[in-house]
């Protein structure tokens, strides 16, 4: 098991920004799961309880700390922290940006929902947009040639391959399912983005009892409509993405996730993002296959950042 790192972080009154990460709801689903047997219970984090609205506070916090206690990342000299983003990091990035007097660059795909580039300018980080037919990994390669070329500039964070992403995970988002299911849960089902959440989250559950089953989930295709997620197969694999520690791996299409968001909204009272529709979807089809068990998931943010999306009408 991991030691919790020891770091002179820079706030130390009781109201630390740490203090308003995480230990988020673990809320029930009750009617979208209508069928199942009552010995089945399908959980999910509810991660837009987080500061900026999303999943992704936990690791754009823990590598901002972990750059400026280093040193690696020097804002005396004008460094900016660089990285790619499709829209939730980097609004997590530039949210704790401001709070830390951390000026903030992000390669962002075109395509990126309207209200994510909004929130990002409104926060006043700078955005460069990459070409979107390319999708993250364009925004990936982007950021990289930047980080190269300008090496005094920027401190490349590079989400994709920073350990303290998926630490944040193993010691936050996993140690507090553990706590809140009371060790009694059997099945953990998340998504594939940075792979952050499920590798860093899936790790600790093992460590504590290796029965937990933890399963991947993905979109079912390279072109999709599951922003924040990949199709592992055909995108630049994360350095952090370990293959092997998954127990089984899911596909969701783009019209199942739709739907389910669709219903999360509308008999749940859950206004979730799409990526939350596609690990609910997933969570109840491992669900389906029980007799009985706990299957937690996680649902990385609200609604709120893709209104523009057309599905929604349905």
């Amino acid at each position: 098991m991991l030691t919790q790192p020891k770091v002179n972080f820079l706030y130390s009154e009781p109201h630390t920004l740490e203090s308003q990460v995480g230990n988020t709801p673990l809320i029930r689903l009750r009617r979208v799961t209508a069928g199942l047997p009552p010995t089945i219970q399908v959980l999910a984090k509810a991660e837009w309880f987080n500061p900026s609205g999303s999943v992704k506070d936990r690791p754009a916090l823990n590598i901002i700390r972990e750059a400026l206690a280093s040193g690696k990342l020097d804002v005396s000299s004008g460094q900016r922290l660089l990285d790619s983003t499709s829209g939730n990091m980097g609004i997590a990035y530039v949210t704790f940006g401001v709070a830390l007097g951390v000026a903030v660059t992000l390669t962002v795909p075109a395509n990126v929902s309207p209200e994510r580039l909004a929130i990002l300018r409104a926060l006043g980080a700078e955005v460069l947009l990459t070409d979107p037919l390319e999708g993250s990994d364009g925004a990936i390669l982007e950021a990289r040639r930047l980080a190269a070329e300008y090496p005094d500039r920027y401190y490349y964070a590079n989400q994709y391959s920073s350990p303290a992403n998926w630490q944040a995970h193993y010691f936050g988002t996993g140690q507090e399912i553990i706590g809140q299911t009371e060790g009694q849960m059997t099945h953990f089902v998340a998504g594939l983005g940075t792979s952050g959440t499920f590798i860093g989250t899936a790790r600790r559950l093992k460590e504590f009892n290796s029965d937990i089953q933890v399963i991947a989930m993905q979109p079912d295709a390279a072109f999709h409509g599951l922003e924040g997620l990949k199709h592992m197969e055909t995108a630049i694999k994360p350095g952090i993405y370990d293959e092997t520690i998954a127990d089984a791996n899911v596909a969701v299409n783009t019209e199942a996730a739709q739907d389910m968001t669709l219903r999360l909204a509308r008999e749940e009272g859950l206004f979730v993002g799409i990526s939350a529709g596609a690990a609910a979807a997933a969570a109840i089809d491992v669900a389906r296959t029980l007799t009985a068990g706990v299957v937690v998931t996680v649902f990385p943010d609200a609604g709120f950042k893709y209104l523009a999306e057309r599905f929604w009408e349905k």
